[in-house]
């Protein structure tokens, strides 16, 4: 994406697959890339910043498998769009798969587009 660029759904989406991917892979680095300084995670387990965030890589990936689905997005300003998506996933080691909607804040910083926030609701 150029840095005026208006981004799309697949854009965002893109960016955010990034996010899956270092979860699945175990890598710290390239979630920590896709994170704002400032990040805030609002989770089941609380709150988390961008160092909370990437010290669940520490020991190895969080996930094993994810599909993504649903996926919409909302233009909040010039710079700054929300995702909202469902996520079905499997965590390492477990045999069923879990679902989760998420929304996560995207803002455009000197061209960047990085996740500022984001926070997960359990679905029933």
């Amino acid at each position: 994406m150029k840095k005026h660029d208006k981004p799309s759904l697949d854009d965002i989406l893109a960016l955010e697959i990034k996010v899956w991917e270092a979860l699945v892979s175990g890598d710290p680095k390239v979630d920590g890339a896709m994170l704002t300084e400032d990040f805030l995670g609002v989770y089941t387990s609380g709150y988390s910043d961008k160092a909370g965030h990437m010290a669940e890589l520490t020991d190895g990936p969080s996930m094993a498998e994810y599909r993504l689905s649903e996926a919409r997005l909302k233009r909040l300003g010039k710079r700054r769009v929300v995702l909202s998506y469902r996520a079905d996933y499997r965590k390492p080691d477990a045999e069923n798969w879990d679902a989760m909607y998420i929304s996560s804040i995207w803002e455009s910083r000197k061209g960047v587009w990085l996740n500022v926030f984001s926070q997960d609701t359990p679905t029933d």
